[in-house]
């Protein structure tokens, strides 16, 4: 079996147990809000009626309130929350804000071909509108609309640089650069980087917790109500009344329509608990660099950053010096269960903190002071689906499989259009039409994703070769391309 670079450079134990030897497990963007942002809300007691009930306070759930406001400042809206406002992926994701509505060209081309081109203009519009919220909405997400770059970091990689600088030329897209070994370490100084795609337009990064916290703060100013600590336990649907009720430990609330935007926790709807599993992903945060580290690294053009394995590493800066860096283990456990024990791996971080000193060598004795962890939930067709149920009253979406911070807005959008009954183009959408396959019933489900998981390793191990499980996978449309 062949080795990677994070095993041919791997640096000395006493440098890795240096780098977490200070770290608190945290997330830092949660502990970087201020005061005011982290202040708690009261829980739901007693019934609420409303227009529009809204389930989850994550990105989905807010752009759907803050919607749902702009386009009927009259509507009578009101969002629940099991814990708090953007604890969850909308609050410890790495802030990556991409175009995409389809987790990549790629994984669109091969399940929406006839729609391909008309989903990216779309993606790209709906990221300009996220750039443009800031001034229209009056927030301050730390948007940087600075790209993307693609980085190889083995030899067989540089090829697929420039079969996808091939693709991007031949559409007329001069917004794809491609970009040699000295061309990228210009960029940014890592040994490990052979080449790189830099996406100049579809990517930027921003502020997770910030982004959770100013759409609340602006779906309350325009008269939302928000509920914390209010786990919905029950959702009915009286045929007689026409109506929906969510049904919490201290109260209720009555709706004309409902949106469920829990994302990764089970689904309201038994139609929908197979449809995701919870997989977990680790980051770690820095210390602020010193301007000589800065310097050793370059970064000026500020790109977020992601290399091509199949078990991928991101990293990014922030605005305030640090650089987060997160990815590579990805773990489901058995039952498909939501914990916060899960967030505690030592391995995981260990793991993260070599590959990182061995991204950036130039950086060791850099300490890191966050370290943390998330459920991504995953769909099998690696992106977001929507759709309608209890006869037209509640609108659902979920699945966004780690590229969600864009796309949870197009995603309030569609289901504000379904609820609505409107033709749009959104709503015409076959990826909106569409259901994936959901996944299987334990044990299987452990299986599968654990064989694949293994399956994509030996697949970096040997030059990115695709064993039959793999191929098997994506012949019958089940994604985990990455």
């Amino acid at each position: 079996m062949g080795t990677t670079v994070f095993e041919r450079r791997r640096p000395a134990a006493s440098a890795i147990a240096h780098s977490l030897a200070d770290t608190r497990r945290s997330v830092f963007w949660l502990d970087d809000l201020a005061d005011e942002a982290k202040r708690p809300r009261p829980r739901l007691e007693g019934t609420r009626v409303a227009d529009l009930a809204v389930v989850g306070g994550g990105y989905t759930g807010l752009w759907t309130a803050v919607l749902a406001k702009r386009a009927n400042p009259d509507l009578h809206v009101v969002l629940v929350e099991a814990r708090r406002i953007g604890w969850a992926a909308s609050g410890r994701n790495g802030g990556f804000c991409e175009a995409s509505l389809t987790h990549g060209r790629e994984n669109g081309l091969s399940r929406w071909p006839d729609e391909i081109d008309e989903l990216d203009r779309l993606g790209l519009a709906n990221l300009d509108a996220i750039e443009a919220s800031e001034a229209e909405l009056g927030i301050d997400v730390e948007f940087e609309r600075n790209g993307a770059l693609d980085v190889a970091v083995e030899p067989h990689q540089v090829e697929w640089l420039h079969e996808a600088a091939a693709d991007a030329a031949s559409r007329g897209d001069d917004t794809v650069k491609l970009l040699d070994e000295h061309q990228v370490r210009a960029e940014v100084d890592s040994p490990t980087y052979l080449g790189a795609i830099w996406n100049t337009r579809t990517s930027a990064i921003l502020h997770p917790a910030k982004l959770a916290a100013e759409l609340a703060r602006v779906a309350e100013e325009a008269g939302v109500e928000i509920f914390e600590d209010s786990p919905v336990k029950r959702l009915d649907s009286p045929g007689s009344t026409g109506a929906v009720r969510l049904v919490t430990d201290h109260g209720r609330i009555d709706a004309t329509r409902a949106v469920l935007a829990t994302n990764v926790f089970p689904s309201l709807l038994k139609r929908n608990r197979l449809m995701t599993v919870p997989v977990y992903d680790y980051v770690l945060m820095t210390e602020p660099l010193t301007d000589e580290q800065q310097a050793s690294i370059g970064w000026a053009n500020r790109q977020g950053v992601g290399d091509m394995a199949n078990q991928f590493h991101y990293s990014r800066p922030t605005r305030d010096g640090r650089i987060l860096y997160g990815g590579y283990d990805a773990i489901y456990h058995f039952g498909g269960r939501v914990r916060d024990g899960y967030e505690d791996r030592p391995e995981s971080f260990e793991k993260l903190a070599s590959h990182f000193l061995t991204t950036y060598p130039q950086l060791e004795g850099l300490r890191f002071t966050h370290k943390w962890a998330g459920a991504i939930d995953t769909s099998t067709q690696f992106t977001a689906f929507t759709g309608l149920a209890r006869d037209g009253r509640v609108a659902y979406a979920s699945g966004f499989t780690g590229l969600g911070v864009a796309s949870t807005r197009f995603m309030a959008e569609t289901m504000l259009d379904l609820l609505a009954g409107r033709d749009t183009e959104r709503t015409r959408l076959k990826m909106v039409r569409t259901r994936p396959l959901p996944f299987p019933p334990e044990p299987a489900a452990s299986l599968g994703i654990n064989a694949t998981r293994w399956s994509l390793d030996r697949a970096d191990h040997h030059g990115g070769r695709r064993n039959v499980l793999l191929k098997t996978l994506d012949a019958v449309g089940l994604g985990f391309d990455s």
